[in-house]
């Protein structure tokens, strides 16, 4: 047994890549990450709003953050992307596959063109972006990849077949990444979300359907607040998850147990 239990959770010196780093969960997880330690890559595909994210970052946690634009559904983007980050930091040990859309509609109502989109930014992005990233993870004494997930890849829910199709997708591709990469070893592991008030969520806290879940279906009957993801997040980029792998961590008050 470690004489530092808590040194487990330390990622001082270590180098993130956030994909979808601008706002939301990705901008809490960015600026987490940074406040314990390690060096940060952050994208989006509106560049205005990445560099001015990362700079916002930096300053409060007086770590090197970099913001880059890129779409994680376009190879030639996820390529530039850990080209850059491998000239800034010659280095990476954790990759946070966070870049994702939620479409809603019925299925009569969403087109072809809508559908694959959420596959192509969700699961697409999130492929490509490993298989990228492979080259520098693997040099790294502690690689990490965690995608995210969601409740909605585990439960169903009317309206949300691109979204639900496509979380489910993720934890596959997480558990046979896993696999896959083993021997390497690279831990690859997935958070899934329930229902926390990012700025996609906002919009419909009222709703017949938010209610009804928040009421009879979340265990501890509420939202989550953004920075409830930190805690599971740090677990699993740190020491402390180094035999955890293939895991989809549900972060969401008890849903998927009703």
């Amino acid at each position: 047994m470690t004489t530092k239990p808590f040194g487990l959770f330390e990622i001082t010196d270590r180098v993130a890549l956030v994909t979808g780093g601008s706002r939301g969960l990705g901008a809490i997880i960015a600026e987490a990450l940074a406040h314990a330690g390690a060096s940060v890559i952050i994208t989006s595909t509106n560049e205005t709003e990445i560099k001015a994210r990362a700079e916002a970052i930096s300053l409060a946690t007086n770590r090197k953050v970099v913001g880059i634009k890129g779409d994680v559904s376009i190879e030639s983007d996820c390529k530039k992307i850990i080209e850059i980050a491998e000239n800034t930091f010659n280095q990476l040990d954790i990759l946070i596959n966070n870049a994702g859309i939620n479409l809603r509609g019925g299925i009569e109502e969403l087109t072809v063109d809508e559908f694959e989109k959420s596959l192509a930014i969700n699961v697409t992005g999130s492929w490509l972006m490993c298989r990228s990233a492979k080259r520098l993870l693997e040099k790294s004494k502690a690689a990490r990849v965690i995608n995210m997930g969601s409740t909605f890849g585990v439960v169903g829910a009317a309206n949300r077949t691109p979204y639900t199709t496509a979380k489910g997708a993720v934890h596959q591709l997480t558990r046979a990444l896993a696999m896959e990469w083993a021997n390497i070893p690279i831990n690859v592991n997935a958070i899934a979300p329930g229902p926390f008030l990012t700025d996609m969520n906002i919009p419909f806290q009222f709703s017949e359907h938010a209610l009804r879940v928040i009421d009879q279906e979340v265990a501890l009957k509420r939202w989550a607040e953004l920075d409830e993801i930190i805690g599971p997040l740090i677990f699993l980029a740190s020491d402390a998850s180094s035999y955890v792998t293939g895991s989809i961590l549900a972060v969401d008050g008890g849903w998927t147990t009703h």
